[in-house]
């Protein structure tokens, strides 16, 4: 009779814990639906401008996709591409109600691009990483990762990625376009006004200069289609079956966008949403995990691209004014439609658009990730000491007293968490690899522990000797 009744209540318990957790998600979302509603009442043009920041580091990986394989055919479905990373666009814009981008992955873009991938092999890479994701974030790994990486490690992740997409930025800004040898002048002028665009941004933050530099790249184009008008027509799905060998080449690819996904769209993205969006809740490592597995579990079978969250991409819709998720789902909508419809007049707009205004779109989203490494020894870090009621952290003998008033902050400390920023990112420049910077980074913070823990071991040891010289030298004293 008592294991009856001790079922009933373990099974009450269970239901009510459900319907908690359910009541919360949809306070939550009701939340993120009131936030993007009151945001673009207040703001549309930012929000809209916003909602295209991401473009300079999503087309130049599109266009390249579709041109991969000029023989055999492009190694992704554009077409397919635009509608589903749309509904994925909507849906991150309703769940989080931060402007959380869509973005291919890189590493798997490197690989397929410099070993002209088929689409088979490129679906296989993307399963592969949705896999491994999805069984870190099933099992909480995700998260227990998130709390064991030091803040100056993140901090130098965001700052490298930072300072690699400016140097990309440059590199497409100085690239050629196919009218620059007719009209050479023409095209230093537009590099000039979209260079002044974005000084006139970092003073001007409401400027939607993302809406302008379109709207300068869509006339640049025009004269092509009125030229060589591009076909209209409705998407025609197509389900794809990697074979044993296509999953085999897709491993290769797979394997090294796994640490970046983890590190860049997961863990980055978490810490940067806190630091650009103080006043909304960031969003837990885990539900972007699982949001990147089922992206590419339902996008990956049909020739989508493989895609995730990244921190370069959410840096870029701030950059450009958005704010909620409002520019997410506009967004995404645009990109549906298109997809649904205009298929091929898309990739020829996509070609069209001049380098300039690519690249400088990419300086810009590169200047606003690397811009959040100035909070690491502030007050604003997650992990700043503050020495409160005689903190043991900061009773050292080499301390100085920090410009907030009321905190102590050891000068080391300071020094230390800097050099660890430097070297990840030194890693992350050095070798063109985040996943290197990241080791660099974490092999730096924990020589700095072995040094704490060395030293105490010798304080601790020394303090022994002594204590037993003093008790030698008492008893000398009594027996004389």
């Amino acid at each position: 009779m008592e294991a009856d009744t001790e079922a009933e209540n373990r099974i009450s318990r269970m239901k009510r814990s459900v319907k908690d957790n359910a009541r919360h998600k949809l306070e939550l979302l009701r939340k993120a639906r009131d936030h993007n509603l009151q945001t673009f009442r207040r703001q549309p043009l930012q929000e809209i401008s916003g909602a295209f920041g991401d473009l300079g580091t999503l087309l130049p990986i599109l266009i390249a996709y579709t041109d991969v394989n000029r023989y055999s055919g492009p190694a992704i479905d554009l077409s397919t591409t635009l509608v589903f990373t749309g509904i994925f666009n909507v849906v991150t814009g309703v769940v989080f109600g931060i402007p959380l981008p869509v973005q291919p992955m890189k590493a798997i873009a490197a690989v397929a691009l410099s070993s002209s991938f088929s689409e088979n092999e490129v679906a296989s890479a993307g399963l592969l990483v949705a896999g491994v994701v999805g069984f870190l974030s099933i099992t909480g790994l995700l998260e227990w990762f998130n709390r064991r990486i030091p803040v100056p490690v993140i901090k130098g992740i965001q700052v490298g990625v930072g300072l690699s997409l400016i140097i990309y930025g440059g590199t497409i800004f100085g690239r050629r376009d196919d009218f620059d040898y007719n009209n050479p002048g023409l095209v230093n002028l537009l590099q000039v006004l979209a260079f002044l665009g974005l000084l006139a941004s970092n003073n001007y933050h409401k400027l939607p200069l993302a809406l302008i530099l379109l709207f300068i790249g869509f006339l640049f184009a025009l004269p092509g289609l009125i030229r060589h008008p591009a076909l209209f027509g409705i998407w025609q799905p197509h389900a794809l079956l990697p074979q044993p060998w296509e999953f085999q080449r897709g491993i290769d690819a797979g394997l090294g966008q796994v640490p970046l996904t983890v590190l860049n769209s997961i863990i980055a993205v978490t810490a940067l949403s806190a630091d650009l969006l103080p006043e909304l809740p960031p969003p837990s490592p885990t539900a972007l995990g699982l949001s990147v597995t089922a992206m590419n579990l339902l996008g990956c079978w049909f020739g989508s691209v493989p895609v995730c969250h990244g921190s370069g991409g959410l840096a870029a819709q701030y950059r450009f004014g958005a704010r909620s998720g409002a520019s997410i789902i506009l967004l995404g909508l645009i990109k549906f439609i298109l997809g649904l419809f205009a298929g091929p007049f898309t990739a020829r707009v996509f070609r069209s658009i001049p380098n300039a205004i690519l690249g400088i779109m990419v300086i810009a989203a590169g200047l606003e990730l690397a811009n959040v490494g100035e909070t690491l020894n502030s007050m604003e870090a997650r992990d700043h000491p503050k020495a409160e009621n005689g903190d043991a952290n900061t009773a050292q003998d080499q301390r100085s007293s920090s410009p907030h008033a009321g905190t102590k902050v050891i000068p080391d400390w300071r020094r230390r968490r800097w050099t660890t920023m430097l070297i990840t990112i030194g890693g992350i420049l050095t070798f063109k690899n985040t996943v290197a910077g990241f080791i660099a980074g974490m092999l730096c913070h924990w020589s700095y522990q072995l040094h704490d823990r060395h030293a105490s071991w010798r304080s601790q040891r020394e303090g022994t000797i002594r204590l037993g010289e003093e008790e030698t030298r008492g008893r000398e004293t009594d027996n004389a």
